[in-house]
């Protein structure tokens, strides 16, 4: 077998996202054959030993794919050293180990996806893969055809503008509009950022579907299995083919 950049053996053995793996190989957490691991470095999975936190990692045989319907109040991380409440806590009997695809943040609610597929999570917040996103958002005090016509378009935050977006009206009442918005990227906090940047406060915020699959009945803090055929309709809206064996 070919050597395999360290980071994506950690995705592909379900150990945590590309992004997290290289967090844990930078904070000297992974070791190869007894070394401790360097950004960069390649590894024979026949051949190699790979530890993390002093646990050999074996790379799994079957994928695990999860929806769970986040509450507010958690933060998308599978530990945390300030001891708050995370996502983790909700997913302890999903057998095997997975970790999130993408984030939530602690105030948002809704949809959120676990696997310990590398190759799937990579694909599904890939910022050139623009799966859609779609967010059910309660606005205050109310909304203009302006603000409407910039979310739209795009505004600029953190020094960049944002990628058009689709922004419908759900309802409309004095000082309380919901609107859905549906985004093609993935950025920290982007909704609540492009509200405040057209002058609106968001007094809730939850991911109601990803790609076509929708959350529905799911109840707060429950989760269940996606489905084979939910799972290749989100590979193909990342444009993600498996190779056949």
């Amino acid at each position: 077998m070919a050597e395999v950049r360290l980071q994506k053996f950690l995705a592909e053995s379900g150990v945590a996202s590309r992004r997290k793996s290289e967090e844990l190989i930078d904070q000297g957490k992974v070791k190869v054959n007894g070394r401790v691991a360097m950004i960069g470095d390649k590894i024979d999975p026949k051949k190699d030993t790979v530890t993390v936190n002093g646990k050999k990692i074996v790379k799994t045989k079957t994928f695990t794919y999860v929806v769970l319907h986040k509450p507010r109040g958690f933060i998308t991380t599978m530990n945390d050293e300030m001891d708050r409440k995370c996502v983790a806590e909700l997913i302890k009997d999903v057998p095997g180990r997975v970790y999130p695809v993408g984030r939530l943040d602690r105030d948002s609610e809704g949809m959120l996806l676990f696997t310990n597929d590398g190759a799937f999570a990579n694909a599904m917040t890939h910022p050139t893969k623009h799966v859609p996103k779609t967010y059910r958002v309660t606005v205050r005090p109310s909304i203009t055809e302006d603000q409407i016509t910039a979310l739209t378009q795009g505004v600029i935050i953190d020094d960049r503008k944002t990628a058009p977006a689709e922004v419908r009206v759900v309802t409309k009442e004095e000082g309380r509009v919901v609107l859905e918005i549906i985004l093609y990227e993935g950025r920290n906090r982007q909704i609540r950022k492009m509200c405040e940047e057209v002058g609106l406060e968001v007094a809730r915020l939850k991911r109601t579907a990803i790609g076509s699959i929708k959350l529905g009945m799911l109840k707060q803090g429950a989760w269940r299995n996606l489905t084979d055929d939910e799972v290749r309709k989100l590979m193909i809206a990342a444009g993600l083919e498996r190779k056949k064996k």
